[in-house]
């Protein structure tokens, strides 16, 4: 499980990076918050979408 600290771009294309196996340029990213759950994100990179949990772990959104 990876736990996200801070919500930094950086990190976050890291995690993202591991998930999808390919690099992932941090300026990329359009982060935002998720209303739903305090600590979690919505990621999007290119045409696609994803939830970072608090926890870590990234899913298609």
């Amino acid at each position: 499980m990876n736990i996200v600290y801070a919500a930094e771009n950086s990190s976050i294309a890291s995690l993202l990076a591991e998930y999808l196996k390919r690099d992932i340029n941090p300026r990329e990213l359009r982060i935002s918050e998720d209303p739903e759950e305090t600590g979690s994100f919505y990621v999007g990179w290119q045409f696609a979408r994803y939830r970072l949990s608090p926890a870590g772990a990234i899913d298609p959104a």
